[in-house]
């Protein structure tokens, strides 16, 4: 009798062991999901920089680096400027004889030394006296008209290139522009919404030289207009970008700049279901895969599976994504790519028992056709990192000032935006000059077709 007691009492005691280490799992997930909350947001690694409560400390061995240049690696240090590169070359004499021996000094030539400098921005306020005469004979009058001023502007057309390119290129807020030159708000935007005006046929010539683009990027991210929320598209490539700020984030987006066609080339994205119906090929982006498998290995520390699983496919898609720009020529380049896409349809294709690891398996799985085109050719990239570049100077502005404050605002920025960054990416340096030379074109009276103006190809001569 008491041995079936004794039983008994083990049997509860098990159990109640049982449900404590149950309690103890599921008290330690808790406790895990909590630290992750406060280190990277409420959702994931991929969470918006802005969403995440604070950036995370430098790890130890980070700060224990030692600074400067490593071993053996060229320096970028200061370099002197040639005459020819220079903007001015003054000589500055010295001397004619020795304050302590009254002799006079002997000539050693020259030292060059190379100086950086920059003029003070001064506003200067220009009065034109235009001349007036009249044709005795017919009686037509004839006027002056001002160099470089557009017709009825306040503003030259060298202050409204600076003012388009610091606040749509470089991100300088209205405001600070207003209080550095001393110029009225509502004067600045209401010459930006002219400057869109005349080159509001742009965008859509540029649409379909992106259409046409053998690699396009795409990418998103909030921005809000007239204080309701939306979202700023980004069409990217290498050569050029289109911009557009809509209230939505469908896919009515995306068919508006692809069209219904269907295109050459492929079309790099992140997962977003908004890119699917794109009509050409698409290639998703290997950081956010990435990303997700990092995140399934944070959330279960101690599994032995997922820790394997992760050790085999991280470093795999990392390859994938640096691969393209090693110094290894095309034949060695599509080789290593073979293999190492054939090593991540192994790893895919096994088996697995963590739910976490088949829901990853799976994606590669069903979405075969959208994952592989970077082995196949090296132009195109196995990750987004050009668009996810290329909005940063917007998440940047958008915390600044909020987002556009009506739509006209949101319609000039997608304009002017479209025209300088397309600008700068053709023309490096020439940004400034080319748009200020298409606006005395204006002012002077050669109407030209802005898109020919500004991005006028040269034509390449026939090889026989």
């Amino acid at each position: 009798m008491s041995s079936k007691i004794d039983c008994s009492q083990c049997i509860k005691k098990q159990q109640e062991i049982d449900r404590l280490k149950e309690e103890n799992i599921a008290l330690k997930a808790r406790l895990r999901y909590q630290d992750r909350q406060i280190t990277e947001g409420y959702f994931t690694s991929q969470t918006p920089s802005s969403k995440k409560p604070f950036k995370a400390n430098t790890p130890g061995t980070e700060e224990k680096k030692k600074g400067g240049a490593k071993v053996g690696h060229k320096g970028h240090g200061r370099k002197s400027v040639g005459e020819e590169q220079a903007d001015a070359v003054i000589r500055i004499k010295t001397l004619e004889s020795c304050p302590d021996c009254s002799i006079k000094l002997k000539d050693k030539g020259i030292k060059r030394r190379t100086v950086m400098d920059i003029k003070p921005i001064h506003l200067e306020k220009i009065l034109y006296q235009l001349e007036i005469k009249s044709c005795p004979n017919c009686g037509k009058k004839y006027t002056a008209q001002a160099p470089g001023v557009l017709p009825k502007s306040l503003f030259g057309n060298n202050l409204l290139t600076y003012l388009a390119v610091e606040h749509y290129l470089e991100g300088i807020p209205l405001g600070h522009l207003e209080r550095k030159l001393g110029i009225g708000y509502g004067a600045m935007v209401k010459a930006q919404h002219r400057m869109a005006k005349m080159l509001e046929d742009v965008p859509e010539k540029l649409v379909k030289e992106y259409r046409e683009a053998p690699v396009k990027h795409a990418d998103e991210t909030g921005w809000r207009n007239n204080g309701h929320n939306g979202y700023a598209w980004l069409f990217a490539t290498p050569e050029m970008s289109v911009f557009r700020f809509r209230q939505t984030r469908s896919a009515r987006i995306v068919k508006e700049v692809l069209g219904d066609q269907r295109l050459p080339g492929v079309l790099v994205v992140d997962r977003y279901n908004g890119y699917n119906k794109a009509p050409c090929q698409i290639q998703y982006c290997y950081a956010h895969l990435l990303r997700s498998v990092q995140d399934l290995e944070k959330e279960f520390p101690d599994n032995e599976e997922i820790k394997t699983f992760v050790g085999a496919i991280a470093p795999l898609l990392a390859v994938a994504m640096q691969l393209r720009g090693l110094p290894i020529d095309k034949k060695e380049f599509l080789v290593r790519a073979a293999n190492t896409k054939s090593e991540i349809i192994k790893i895919m294709n096994a088996g697995a028992n963590h739910a976490g690891i088949q829901k990853i398996q799976n994606i590669f799985r069903e979405n075969q056709a959208r994952l592989y085109h970077w082995a196949k050719d090296r132009r195109v990239p196995a990750e987004n990192n050009l668009a996810e570049r290329e909005l940063r100077p917007l998440v940047i502005a958008r915390k600044i000032s909020f987002g556009s404050h009506s739509e006209a605002g949101a319609r000039t920025r997608e304009i002017l935006m479209t025209v300088l960054v397309t600008l700068k990416k053709k023309n490096k340096n020439q940004v400034f000059a080319k748009y200020k030379n298409f606006l005395d074109d204006i002012a002077a009276g050669k109407a030209k077709k802005a898109y020919e103006t500004l991005f006028k190809c040269k034509t390449k001569t026939p090889t026989k």
